[in-house]
């Protein structure tokens, strides 16, 4: 964790607004190490979410920081973050050079849930396929292209108030990569069946600090990512995949370091391929 770098969240401009982010060096992203002339812009978007955090100023918000907080979970998996003087949760891998809450809905930790789901690439004759140069299996994982980015992604999402992660998972899996936002409810219950017996057994391959673009000094993303490995294609080789919600396309997609991905997705897929031994 203490050496721990982002990179995705300090780009120049945040996210879909033309507000530049103060430039870091690398070494000044710790906030025990000084840097007397950081003064970045303050960005709070007040239309992205109705249930959205009020202002840390507002008399009448009073958080529970570092624990749950009602039906929001204010703790993070990595440690206890630090609450600055003037009442700001501090991100716990440093200055991203931007203030505020940016377009996350909560101050501090936001969390999330990427559910990888992968399968063996197999030829024509039902035979896995390996790579001409590393000779180990290719893997493949369902990616959806996101509609804001038109990067490539996990078909992931956060986690709604009073929701356990494992209802997460399943939720955006189906809302983003069936489409079942526009299914009727004998379709969505077949797909239900279908995806609770992939998702039965999951490994959980990450839980922690997402390098997300959308991350700010004092909201960031983390999340938990579980990989739903599908040995022989009988399930997910049967579910019809279309792209939904969020998504603006759907397919399978080779596994391989060089892929360029949405935030820290990359990572997470390095992880599942050396679980599996697979190329990468």
């Amino acid at each position: 964790m203490q050496n721990m770098i982002h990179v995705k969240c300090r780009q120049e401009f945040y996210p879909f607004t033309k507000i530049k982010r103060f430039l870091i060096p690398d070494e000044k992203v710790p906030w025990h190490v000084k840097f007397l002339d950081y003064n970045p812009s303050y960005y709070t978007s007040n239309n992205e979410y109705n249930l959205a955090d009020k202002n840390i100023n507002d008399s009448s918000f009073k958080p529970a920081w570092n624990m749950m907080d009602g039906n929001i979970n204010r703790k993070s998996f990595m440690k206890s973050y630090v609450i600055d003087d003037e009442g700001y949760p501090l991100n716990p891998v440093g200055r991203t050079g931007i203030k505020g809450r940016g377009i996350l809905r909560y101050w501090g930790p936001n969390h999330a849930a990427d559910p990888i789901v992968t399968r063996w690439k197999r030829d024509r004759f039902g035979k896995i396929m390996s790579h001409e140069l590393s000779r180990k299996c290719i893997l493949q994982f369902i990616g959806i292209e996101r509609r804001d980015t038109r990067q490539w992604a996990i078909p992931g999402g956060m986690v709604d108030r009073n929701e356990v992660i494992s209802t997460t998972l399943k939720r955006e899996f189906m809302e983003e990569a069936l489409n079942t936002l526009e299914k009727n409810s004998d379709e969505i219950e077949t797909f239900k069946r279908s995806v609770d017996q992939l998702f039965f057994g999951g490994h959980k391959i990450y839980e922690g600090y997402v390098d997300d673009p959308r991350n700010t000094d004092n909201s960031w993303i983390e999340t938990s990512a579980c990989n739903f490995h599908d040995e022989n294609n009988t399930v997910v080789g049967n579910l019809p995949f279309e792209a939904g919600d969020d998504a603006a396309n759907v397919k399978w997609i080779d596994i391989d370091k060089n892929l360029d991905l949405y935030a820290s997705h990359i990572q997470f897929l390095e992880l599942v391929s050396h679980k599996h031994n697979a190329h990468w």
